[in-house]
């Protein structure tokens, strides 16, 4: 039987993904963390797709990518080195493998603040331009749509997904989580941002059932739910018993979102498992466990 492959098994949500289905066999230069059980083939198949030649997989989960907003429109990293190009070289190399299913990942992003009507559907009005990070994601998804000729493909456009994690990222969950248990306080911009934050374990599970859909094209992966920053804070200040410290600054991005959940839920049967609350705890115990090791 031919099996699933996930190519950027050591970023954040790959982790998540292979621990749920052992049978996932995780390909790329670095291993997934030592708590993930799953095979793994070190190397780089992009740059030696060969190594692809002796697998028998109809079924790709594809990570590699970067979603370092700052670093990107600032120009210390090249977006479409890390989101097109690897993609675009990928896709090509098995466009005749006959793939069941390829899930690629995009942003929430790409939809125009000035335009949109929450809750956000799939074709609602999108600003491909804002930035280089969505731009690129943009292109990308363009790919993805000339190569739906050769094989189904799923853009998944990520709302703001939080989790535990060891890598050192910018993300605001886990940002706040690391200095609450380094340093014993946090600093953050702004508390005004309203978004639809969606636990890991919670894609993940959605992801697992996406690769068996019968589907192709671009639907969103939120919760459907909006919770303020504010709101993070005041959970994780509970958890912590320790203080955030809110500067009170502009900061970039939708000022209120919320996903469309309409049309995931109509290709597959799924909801989130865990609130808000819940996804917050696990993320900071299980963070605080790993710190302490």
């Amino acid at each position: 039987m031919k099996q699933t492959i996930l190519l950027g098994g050591s970023g954040f949500m790959g982790p998540h993904i292979l621990s749920l289905d052992p049978s996932i066999l995780s390909i790329g230069r670095s291993p997934p963390p030592s708590w993930v059980t799953n095979r793994h083939i070190a190397g780089d198949p992009i740059a030696n797709p060969e190594i692809l030649d002796t697998l028998e997989f109809d079924r790709v989960i594809f990570l590699i990518g970067n979603s370092n907003h700052h670093a990107i429109n600032s120009g210390k990293i090249d977006a479409f080195s890390y989101n097109v190009y690897p993609l675009k070289k990928f896709l090509s190399c098995i466009a005749s493998r006959g793939i069941k299913q390829f899930l690629a990942f995009s942003t929430i992003l790409m939809y125009d603040p000035k335009k949109m009507e929450l809750p956000v559907s799939e074709g609602q009005p999108i600003s491909p331009y804002a930035n280089e990070y969505v731009f690129s994601k943009y292109v990308a998804e363009q790919m993805c749509e000339y190569y739906r000729k050769f094989m189904p493909i799923i853009n998944i456009r990520m709302s703001n997904v939080y989790g535990p994690i060891m890598l050192d990222r910018p993300d605001l969950v886990p940002t706040m989580v690391k200095s609450l248990l380094s340093k014993g306080t946090c600093e953050i911009l702004s508390d005004k941002p309203v978004r639809d934050f969606i636990y890991v374990k919670d894609a993940a599970s959605a992801f697992l059932k996406l690769l068996k859909a019968d589907f192709s094209g671009t639907v969103n992966m939120g919760t459907g739910e909006m919770h303020s920053v504010r709101d993070v804070c005041h959970i994780l200040e509970t958890i912590s018993g320790k203080r955030i410290k809110v500067l009170s600054k502009p900061v970039e991005g939708h000022q209120k979102f919320c996903c469309d959940m309409a049309k995931l839920k109509s290709i597959i049967s799924w909801k989130p498992g865990y609130t808000i609350e819940q996804g917050l705890k696990e993320t900071y115990e299980t963070m605080k466990a790993w710190m302490g090791k």
